[in-house]
């Protein structure tokens, strides 16, 4: 096993089979083992600098019906909301001050915020916060759309494929969504320009380590600037409530084999993983992440934008605890950076 791992490390991919293999016979020793790899690559190129993102989580309406997201269109005992312009500035002024330089405004496909409204979103951010950079995760959109986000200033995109098997795909959402579609949005964020994430949950329904390995491929080929995995965690007014959680340990394996396919990605340490582990953050970074994205959205709202059970919004998970954060990464060796931590790949911003 490790001698795969040593090539994954020389060579940045591997046959389908071989992540197979990995994927399924992982242990402990082998876990370990890929972390410490992991950790010298990401140290190699970034240090021991981790960078902070402000999430401001816009809305939990959805117009899409996901079996496994607790936000489901049909989900009638969410508490909606939306935040509003001056809201979301308000988050922005307050992450400013906190020493955020990036700002993630995502949210559930909400027609509400039209074009028109986005775009004058993220020109105001970018009129208030000029050193900052702005990052979407707004869904599935049209390319005329994207264009419209980026040319208002919008530096990055998070769009997960969630899974690389189209039969798959379709065990986890609605006739009316397709895999394809999915993966066609994130070839066009790529040609438009921007800063593209991409990732996958671990241990979905259904999930085999076929399809773990054939997201591992996916990646390869799409070539993103951010990668964002964590352990699917059930909530209790889905389909999938019964389902068990994701592997944190297989979670935590596959981070480590990401940093070594890619060894200048961007790479959160999840709120999932924090969810499911009171340490599960800080593993992530010692398994090769170097992106935490804590909470900026208004306290009153936090407990609403419920995508599974038990989602952590308040302690170190909150923007405003970020002497805490700070703490806890010195504890292990690292340290918060205060800047727009761009991809090392990208020489200026738009």
């Amino acid at each position: 096993m490790n001698r795969l791992i040593d090539r994954l490390s020389a060579e940045h991919s591997l046959p389908q089979e071989d992540f197979v293999q990995l994927i399924s016979s992982f242990t402990p020793k082998t876990a370990a083992y890929a972390a410490e790899c992991a950790r010298k690559t990401a140290q190699a190129v970034f240090g021991n600098k981790i960078y902070i993102r402000g999430l401001i989580e816009l809305t939990n309406f959805c117009r899409n019906d996901c079996y496994y997201c607790g936000i489901r269109r049909s989900n009638r005992n969410a508490q909606r909301y939306r935040l509003e312009k001056e809201e979301i500035l308000q988050c922005t002024a307050e992450g400013y001050e906190l020493g955020f330089r990036t700002f993630v405004l995502q949210g559930g496909e909400d027609p509400y915020y039209t074009t028109e409204r986005m775009t004058d979103i993220i020109s105001s951010i970018k009129h208030q916060h000029p050193d900052c950079a702005v990052t979407l995760s707004v869904g599935e959109q049209s390319r005329e759309t994207y264009q419209a986000y980026f040319d208002a200033g919008a530096d990055r995109y998070l769009l997960r494929h969630e899974t690389a098997d189209e039969a798959h795909y379709s065990r986890l959402h609605p006739a009316e969504l397709s895999g394809a579609h999915r993966k066609q949005c994130l070839r066009w964020l790529k040609e438009i320009g921007f800063q593209t994430g991409s990732g996958f949950m671990v241990g979905s329904p259904f999930q085999t380590p076929e399809n773990l390995a054939n997201d591992l491929l996916f990646l390869a080929d799409l070539k993103p600037e951010m990668i964002g995995i964590g352990p699917f965690i059930p909530h209790h007014d889905t389909p999938f409530a019964e389902i068990p959680h994701g592997s944190v340990e297989l979670t935590l394996f596959l981070v480590s084999l990401l940093r070594l396919m890619f060894p200048d990605v961007l790479l959160p340490a999840t709120t999932a993983l924090g969810t499911l582990d009171p340490v599960g953050r800080e593993k992530g970074i010692l398994a090769g992440a170097n992106v935490v994205m804590p909470n900026l959205s208004p306290q009153a709202v936090r407990s609403k934008y419920m995508l599974y059970d038990n989602k952590l919004a308040t302690g170190a998970e909150s923007a405003q605890h970020i002497a805490d954060l700070r703490a806890r990464f010195a504890k292990i060796g690292y340290e918060i950076q205060i800047d727009r931590g761009d991809s090392p790949r990208v020489k200026t911003s738009n």
